[in-house]
């Protein structure tokens, strides 16, 4: 069964996932009240997914039968200079989930916690195509300049193709 410190540390990033929702919301909010609805369309299911990610760790530590603690979040940035700021603020926000993730795998297997580790496989795999996303996203944003209208037809574009993972974990009260 899963230590403590694992636990601790996975209540922790309920915080973060939670944090990171927020955040998209927020930036979501920049790119709607600028006329962009394709960006912020974008965020505005980053934030959910987030959420959900939130919620997949809420549920893997019920199942585990360990305590759950739904913490408060710290504030958001809501301005931004130009249409490329928030981008890579989502971007360093990816970065810092991962090594976060990669912590928390970290002590899973320092502490033979097998369940614990292999619960993380799924947030590992994640976390890789979050900032592969976002860095692509970023790059398209400063190559566009000041025509946001590229990006928007990007998005569109880019957004096509995308789908529910079957094989992530299950979410507290059920994935929106």
């Amino acid at each position: 069964m899963s230590s403590n410190r694992f636990a601790t540390l996975l209540n922790e990033q309920i915080a973060h996932e939670f944090s990171a929702s927020q955040q998209y919301i927020a930036i979501a909010a920049y790119y709607d009240g600028d006329a962009l609805p394709q960006l912020a369309a974008h965020f505005y299911r980053q934030a959910v997914e987030e959420r959900n990610h939130a919620m997949m760790i809420v549920q893997y530590l019920m199942d585990a039968d360990l305590p759950v603690t739904i913490p408060g979040i710290d504030g958001v940035r809501n301005e931004f200079a130009n249409i490329a700021e928030p981008v890579a603020l989502a971007l360093d926000q990816e970065r810092r989930v991962s090594a976060q993730i990669a912590a928390l795998t970290g002590v899973a297997r320092e502490q033979g916690d097998f369940m614990g580790e292999q619960f993380m496989q799924w947030f590992l795999k994640e976390q890789v195509e979050e900032v592969s996303s976002m860095s692509t996203l970023l790059r398209v944003v400063e190559r566009a300049g000041t025509n946001a209208l590229q990006v928007e037809e990007y998005l569109v574009r880019e957004n096509a193709a995308e789908g529910d993972d079957p094989t992530a974990p299950r979410a507290a009260g059920g994935a929106l």
